[in-house]
């Protein structure tokens, strides 16, 4: 029986081929999207890992997502910050969205207190001397052709020079003065975090518990690092979740029509094959089992060629975009394998029922 089906795969070679790279395609679209969007949220958690930080302070209204709410508190609080018992630094950050020179999210810092929650790790060069000056880590430097300490780029349509380029992990890919990030958006004198470094984490009730009755901070968002890192997943930003579900969907119909046509046609062109086989005592389960294990053939070969291909765009994006996070374990492998050949497998059972409800006469009789 197993000489049968392997003989049919190979009687329609293009068929065959056609079907497997349905499947495979079908992985590739899942895993590669999928990944995509969940290693932007790995990305922010990666890019914030070396801040140093214990507590971040918001304003009440504001969203997790860094760079979207605008700058909406003075900087000079950070004194008052400052100024709190078991507070050791207090380091006021300006994070805004821009298009102008591609999708992504400035940083302005105040070096001298954000230097102190953790110290930067420069690669090259050093902090910067004059207000138009910007480091930028090791995964920007990197990319685009590669820059290096004293290139000039453009921020927000104004040119400044590289002064440093530190180990990933501070937050931004470029960290320029906060004053003058104020200056560029029209944001002067303000704030959109402060990140506080506290002489013991043990005491982050108590540094929370302190801001809240300061006068004009009780309706204040604080969280620690960790807090806002358990935020970073899909299940609290719905709309993540729903294009994840949407892209899972449309793959699994594709994968599903290709082998559904495929494997119908198979059926129909076997009508005499079907019968011959009925006519020698095949019951309706073995025509069935036929039809199944050569979808089952065909998928477990589509699914591995989709998974090898995965890995290939990944390594391929990661080398020609370093910024770009790709979040591609285990888990999602094995998910989009499953989904994937689960999907096939159902597209494949219609036609098999079909063909073992033929009639072995009328089968015979088919020209």
């Amino acid at each position: 029986m197993n000489k049968l089906i392997f003989a049919n795969l190979l009687h329609r070679p293009l068929r065959s081929v056609i079907s497997i790279f349905a499947v495979a395609i079908e992985v590739v679209m899942m895993l590669t999207i999928i990944a995509v969007m969940i290693g932007q949220l790995t990305g922010q958690k990666r890019m914030n890992n070396g801040i140093g930080a214990d507590l971040m302070v918001r304003p009440g209204n504001a969203t997790f997502f860094n760079g979207v709410s605008g700058a909406p508190i003075s900087a000079k609080l950070a004194d008052v910050f400052a100024k709190m018992p078991h507070v050791a630094v207090a380091a006021p950050v300006i994070t805004n969205f821009s298009i102008s020179d591609g999708a992504e999210v400035l940083w302005g810092v105040d070096y001298a207190s954000y230097s102190r929650l953790s110290p930067f790790q420069y690669l090259e060069g050093s902090a910067p001397q004059s207000p138009y000056d910007v480091i930028v880590d090791d995964i920007y430097a990197a990319g685009s052709g590669g820059h290096h300490v004293g290139d000039t780029i453009q921020i927000l349509k104004h040119p400044f020079r590289i002064s440093g380029i530190f180990v990933h992990g501070k937050g931004g890919r470029k960290l320029v003065p906060l004053k003058t990030m104020g200056e560029l958006i029209g944001s002067e004198g303000r704030a959109s975090v402060f990140y506080l470094k506290l002489d013991n984490a043990s005491n982050t009730d108590a540094v929370i518990r302190e801001i809240h009755q300061t006068p004009g901070l009780g309706d204040y968002q604080m969280m620690t690092m960790e807090q806002w890192y358990s935020l970073l997943t899909p299940d609290h930003i719905p709309a993540l979740n729903i294009a994840m579900r949407v892209v899972v969907g449309i793959a699994v119909i594709i994968g599903f029509l290709v082998i559904f046509q495929a494997m119908y046609t198979a059926v129909l062109e076997r009508t005499r094959e079907i019968g011959i086989l009925k006519s020698m005592g095949a019951s309706r389960w073995t025509i069935v089992d036929v039809v199944l294990r050569e979808t089952v053939v065909l998928s477990l070969i589509g699914v591995a060629t989709g998974i090898l291909l995965s890995l290939a765009i990944k390594s391929f994006l990661s080398h020609r975009f370093p910024s770009l996070y790709l979040d591609m374990n285990l888990t999602i492998i094995a998910q989009g394998a499953v989904i994937a050949f689960v999907g096939s497998v159902l597209g494949a059972l219609y036609p098999a029922w079909m063909a073992s409800r033929k009639d072995p006469i009328d089968a015979l009789a088919y020209e």
